[in-house]
């Protein structure tokens, strides 16, 4: 008989339930009641988006009806800055989670409208989900709800079309001056901000959109300031942010003046007829056209 050892510890349980993966992440769920937002794995888990944009998107999906999801509104919410939130609205809209549109307010203004869709969108419409497995024999089956991006749609269709903005001219090459103008303008901005030393590529690469704005009437000093003014604490790139400006806020083109009204001529004084003594309107003195010409009538009797 074997010898029986009592003060042995015995086996440790395991904190985990049987089944549990060994390794990995393992989910401990908490059924929530309220303040929750339902997002689908084809979000959850895209392969195409950044984290940042899912994470956006998340951001965007839990927010009330009419809530600011302006890239400023976002940047003063998180530590991203602009451009990082430029880049994850972008690729929201490229797959077919966002959709902004400029519209015309009932008091003139133009604002942007946002539109938020759990489910993506595609040229012929949201994309369906796979159809639900189906329920128990002992279960009625529970009849699925309208999908939410239906709602959407017919309320986009209700809301004001947007107004469609005049396409830009054609934009004139610039000159070798305005080039240059526009090089030495970025070449500067260093001396505004120390983190604003552009390499020469970027420099060559930002000067076009620069002399756009030069060419649209925009003085030198004012796209400076804009361009150097009120810059994010956290700049990973500094030519990206120049570059977001510079499309962002090109200004219109300078109203042509109009042309000066035609002055009115002055009528002609009024002078006496040497021949009637009428008066009439000449701008020098003389006849009246009913009266001949001086000498007229004598000439005819001489002859």
């Amino acid at each position: 008989m074997a010898p029986q050892h009592p003060s042995a510890r015995s086996r440790a349980a395991s904190r985990h339930r049987a089944g549990t993966a060994p390794s990995g992440v393992v989910h401990v769920n908490v059924r929530h009641t309220d303040h929750y937002t339902v997002v689908g794995n084809h979000l959850a888990q895209h392969r195409a988006l950044s984290l940042v944009a899912i994470g956006l998107a998340l951001h965007i999906q839990s927010l009330p009806a009419g809530a600011k999801v302006g890239i400023k509104a976002i940047a003063d919410r998180f530590p991203e800055g602009e451009v990082r939130i430029a880049t994850a609205l972008r690729e929201l809209e490229a797959h077919g989670y966002l959709e902004r549109s400029r519209v015309r307010t009932e008091d003139g203004r133009l604002v942007t409208r946002t539109v938020s869709y759990n489910r993506p969108r595609t040229p012929g419409g949201p994309v369906p989900d796979p159809p639900p497995p189906p329920p128990p024999a002992h279960r009625a089956a529970v009849p699925e709800p309208e999908p939410v991006a239906a709602a959407v749609a017919q309320a986009v269709a209700q809301a004001p079309a947007p107004v469609a903005e005049p396409r830009p001219a054609a934009e004139v090459p610039p000159t070798a001056a305005a080039r240059q103008e526009a090089v030495d303008l970025l070449a500067r901005l260093r001396a505004d901000d120390p983190r604003l030393l552009l390499a020469e590529r970027d420099v060559r690469q930002l000067a076009p959109g620069v002399t756009v704005w030069l060419d649209r009437g925009a003085d030198p000093e004012a796209v400076r300031q804009v361009l150097s003014g009120n810059l994010p604490a956290d700049m990973r790139s500094p030519a990206a942010v120049i570059g977001y400006r510079l499309r962002a806020g090109i200004p219109p083109r300078m109203p042509t003046a109009p042309a000066p009204a035609p002055q009115a001529r002055r009528p002609d004084p009024f002078q006496d007829c040497d021949g009637c003594d009428r008066v009439f309107r000449s701008p020098v003195p003389g006849r009246c056209d009913d009266c001949p010409p001086p000498g007229g009538p004598a000439v005819e009797n001489a002859a």
